[in-house]
């Protein structure tokens, strides 16, 4: 296990969103990784897609809205269907968390393949909270035996700045759940030195990362500024944070950086290490899992009309060059 951080520089952007339609999803993982197709339809009532469990796609509820944010249309739910959003944006509805589970274990291992293939590297970010436990699926067949873990490279969206084996400690997280269950090399893994200041620790996990580079393990953006992860998977707090960038915080708006400190997190424990938006932003692949009631009212601001910057701060995220998407469960989109 290595152990260092993260950070970035563009300014980042709200997008727009728009519904523009619903894709029939019927893709299936196998250990080969072939894929089966897809159709796509607008406001069609399907069956149950049992491979990839999508119940219902309407990202705004059967709701358009446009760039201002103005919204018409009817309420269409188009069982067993993703919704298709533009800029490359795709939020996937799911029935419960096991379904979606499912699903992202799927999308996981067919971005790990395809990354491998093209490079002989996977670089995947995670975060914390439920996310890890949502990636359960990833640690039984087909998957296990089947993902070339010995090509996985770990590292995190944010870190609390504790001991690695405290509690709240986002490593110590995924290692339970997730890292000691699947054959990755420790040396794949990247930590936080958990023996320096936020500060420092910050700048330790960031000038890792640049070695990175220089050894061809991680990519630079189209401007070679920023590092290109293959995906980030992140989670979207009740307050509409993510990583640990939190409401109207400063940190927000910081583009000097991959990699960010924070002394005064609003959510304990205060002191922190956080890739910054434009890090985020500049990710291949960049995928939000938002699962409970507790969602329901950021997701429906996620997906609305403009909001003051820094207000809901996972409406920020939008890849320059790549792809993003949700994954929901239905209380999580109730509102939408």
């Amino acid at each position: 296990m290595e152990r260092w951080s993260v950070s970035a520089t563009l300014a980042p952007r709200a997008p727009n969103f728009e519904l523009v339609r619903a894709s029939s999803s019927k893709r299936s993982f196998n250990p080969k990784g072939s894929r089966g197709g897809s159709s796509s339809s607008v406001g069609v009532v399907g069956r149950r897609n049992s491979a990839s469990r999508v119940v219902s796609s309407t990202g705004f509820g059967g709701v358009r809205a446009s760039a201002s944010g103005r919204r018409f249309g009817p309420r269409i739910w188009a069982m067993g269907t993703s919704t298709q959003i533009k800029d490359g944006v795709e939020l996937k509805v799911f029935e419960s968390v096991q379904d979606l589970g499912d699903d992202l274990a799927d999308y996981v291992a067919a971005l790990s393949k395809c990354a491998v293939e093209a490079r002989a590297a996977f670089s995947i970010v995670l975060s914390g909270g439920s996310l890890i436990s949502t990636m359960g699926k990833l640690t039984e067949e087909p998957y296990l035996g089947s993902i070339d873990w010995a090509r996985w490279h770990v590292f995190w969206a944010d870190e609390r700045v504790v001991p690695l084996d405290h509690p709240d400690s986002n490593y110590k997280l995924a290692l339970d759940g997730l890292l000691s269950k699947v054959p990755i090399p420790p040396g794949n893994v990247y930590a936080i030195n958990d023996k320096l200041s936020p500060q420092k620790a910050a700048e330790d996990y960031e000038l890792g990362l640049k070695q990175l580079v220089k050894k061809n393990v991680l990519r630079l953006d189209e401007a070679g500024e920023y590092p290109r992860f293959d995906l980030i998977l992140l989670g979207m707090g009740p307050d509409g944070h993510l990583a640990s960038l939190f409401p109207h915080h400063p940190l927000v708006s910081k583009t000097d950086t991959w990699v960010a400190s924070i002394e005064d997190s609003p959510k304990p424990p205060p002191e922190r290490i956080t890739l910054t938006l434009p890090a985020i932003n500049a990710a291949e692949n960049v995928a939000f899992v938002a699962t409970g009631s507790g969602k329901a009212d950021k997701l429906k601001l996620v997906f609305g009309g403009d909001l003051p910057f820094g207000e809901v701060p996972a409406k920020l995220v939008s890849p320059v060059s790549g792809k993003l998407v949700w994954f929901a469960d239905k209380p999580a989109v109730a509102k939408l």
